[in-house]
């Protein structure tokens, strides 16, 4: 897609023009080229309490998504004299998040991609990615309530002539006043003990792990209890 630098430009310096600066009497304009050719802007809007001032740029990926969405191909950002400014580290990542890494910021002498502005940027693949590697079921929204109370208590298991790590999520007496004793959750099962481990320690800090032997071992956090004098090692 083409970019008219000159009229993307010009819509930013026209809309820093309604700036509301009282404090900084810093205007600063924004306009940024979506992918299906309109032109979406913003300007700084600050606020007496100053750390919730709302840069140019916040202002364009508001108007972004209340014109219909899109990606933003291109962005001019300018102060006071017109001149290109650089967005700043949150605005650099809301046009990671928005524009993506070819994203094009308006710059002197050339123009940069959000890429050279933002290495090593942390974005939604990166998510993705971790939810796709991690093997640890999410904390049920139910008991989202009990996450860092109770006891994890680990065990082996056999299935299909294969041994397995389950478990459960125990709710202790004591634990909160007039709550009932019991299973919070059914573990899932895990050929690694260490999956497991994680599993219960993504629950609460109280894991303990039961061997074959029944002994029974602190995998949790801290040091051990004096009734679980012993430490997992895997």
């Amino acid at each position: 897609m083409e970019i008219d630098w000159a009229t993307l430009r010009a819509a930013a310096i026209d809309v820093m023009r309604h700036a509301y600066v009282p404090y900084s009497n810093f205007p600063v304009g924004a306009a940024a080229l979506v992918d299906d050719g309109r032109v979406v802007v913003g300007c700084n809007v600050e606020n007496a309490s100053y750390g919730i001032t709302l840069c140019a740029e916040c202002g364009v990926i508001s108007a972004l998504h209340a014109s219909g969405g899109g990606t933003i191909v291109a962005l001019s950002c300018v102060g006071a004299t017109g001149a290109p400014l650089m967005p700043c580290g949150r605005c650099r990542q809301l046009l990671w998040e928005h524009g993506g890494p070819d994203c094009l910021v308006e710059a002197e002498p050339v123009p940069l991609r959000v890429a050279e502005l933002l290495p090593f940027a942390f974005g939604a693949a990166d998510l993705e990615a971790m939810a796709t590697e991690t093997k640890v079921p999410s904390v049920p929204e139910a008991l989202a309530a009990w996450r860092g109370r109770g006891t994890v208590f680990l065990h082996p298991d056999v299935s299909g002539g294969q041994q397995i790590w389950t478990g459960y999520w125990e709710r202790a007496a004591g634990d909160a006043e007039g709550a009932p004793t019991g299973v919070l959750e059914e573990a899932p099962t895990w050929t690694d003990v260490a999956d497991a481990i994680t599993w219960a320690q993504a629950r609460t800090p109280r894991v303990v792990v039961v061997d074959a032997d029944g002994t029974m071992f602190w995998a949790g956090e801290g040091e051990p209890p004096a009734e679980i004098p012993r430490r997992w090692v895997g």
